[in-house]
């Protein structure tokens, strides 16, 4: 009997290096109160987010993940060929099909590098990561490219309140590779799906084929008209991101920190061996109570880039550690624990190496 060879391992993988894409267009939050009642001593009280990037038309989801990518890639010092994989997050990508990650793996020249897209929101980059990691540490990759990236202003409506004021565009990258020692803590993911429309579309992609095609449908609530019972005149047939906010800012303060609390005791590391923490940017206030629910003490350095960046759901905790090591590089080399969560509802956190 044959015995089937296997792939050379390997011991450890680490973040061999970072890379961010930041649109030029600053919209504020003055900006914002011209669709939505607030003001932006409001919306820096209850998010803490002073602007948000937002891409222009002729700017698409795989023109900033290029260039997130291409910095990763220069800042690891790994040419294009040499990657084993191509992963992409992101929930805006205008195609079901093919991948974004197909098409960014020829941009770069990585062909023939397996690429697929991960739809897991804001959790999408911790998500990649982990699967980064198992691939190299198993052999199937030797250099893994892990991107989150979203344009949400496609995907927005920005005269409704619920998530739209609190959303930019952007993208990160990171660019995975095998290390004599641990980088990459074992990773802590889950979803709950009894919270499935707590982070949601308006309505499914079909509802457009229906109304093109004249039949009845039964309208979502968000976009029924309460007298007619009909989809109001003013609403867009494109789905667009809604969100039940203290459900989701509940289940982030209390329960994620759990996780995050779940990937320091799985590394074997305590709040005080821990540099940085970097969670998903998807509130200040969130993001400083999940601090103080872990007793992070004040030596830890935490990553704020909402204040300019706002929400940028699978590229938010990329581009926050871009931002951190670019403020603090003596970080470089030292521990952060990170986890992103959203839509799903879904969680992934790991401690890691910082590049």
């Amino acid at each position: 009997m044959v015995t089937l060879q296997q792939n050379k391992t390997n011991a450890h993988s680490r973040i061999l290096g970072l890379g961010a894409y930041r649109p030029d267009v600053i919209v504020t939050n003055d900006d914002v109160c011209q669709w939505i009642e607030s003001s932006d001593e409001w919306i820096q009280q209850r998010t803490g987010i002073r602007t948000r990037h937002r891409a222009p038309e002729d700017v698409s989801v795989l023109d900033m993940s290029e260039h997130a990518a291409r910095e990763a890639l220069a800042a690891a010092g790994i040419e294009p060929g040499r990657l084993g994989a191509v992963i992409v997050s992101s929930i805006s990508f205008p195609y079901l099909t093919p991948s974004a990650a197909a098409a960014l793996a020829h941009r770069l020249g990585a062909t023939p590098a397996p690429a697929y897209d991960i739809s897991a929101a804001c959790a999408g980059y911790c998500y990649g990561i982990a699967q980064a990691d198992a691939l190299v540490r198993s052999g199937a990759a030797e250099h893994v490219l892990v991107v989150g990236v979203e344009k949400l202003s496609d995907v927005i409506d920005n005269g409704e309140r619920s998530i739209s004021f609190l959303l930019g565009d952007g993208a990160g990258a990171a660019v995975v590779g095998p290390s004599d020692t641990p980088g990459i803590g074992p990773s802590v993911w889950g979803s709950d799906g009894s919270k499935w429309d707590a982070i949601r579309m308006t309505h499914p992609l079909t509802d457009i084929r229906a109304v093109e095609q004249g039949r009845e449908r039964t309208p979502s609530a968000d976009l029924e008209d309460p007298a007619t019972g009909r989809m109001r005149e003013d609403a867009t047939l494109w789905p667009t991101l809604r969100q039940d906010g203290q459900t989701v800012f509940r289940w982030a303060s209390w329960e994620v920190a759990k996780r995050a609390q779940e990937a320091m005791d799985v590394a074997g590391v305590q709040p005080e061996d821990i540099a940085a923490f970097v969670p998903h940017q998807a509130n200040m206030r969130i993001i400083d109570q999940m601090a103080k629910t872990l007793k992070l003490p004040e030596s830890v350095v935490i990553a704020r880039d909402i204040a300019e960046a706002g929400n940028t759901s699978a590229a938010s905790v990329p581009l926050a550690a871009h931002r951190l090591l670019a403020e603090h590089p003596e970080l470089s080399g030292k521990l952060a624990l990170q986890i992103g969560f959203g839509a799903g509802l879904v969680y992934g956190a790991q401690v890691v190496v910082l590049p």
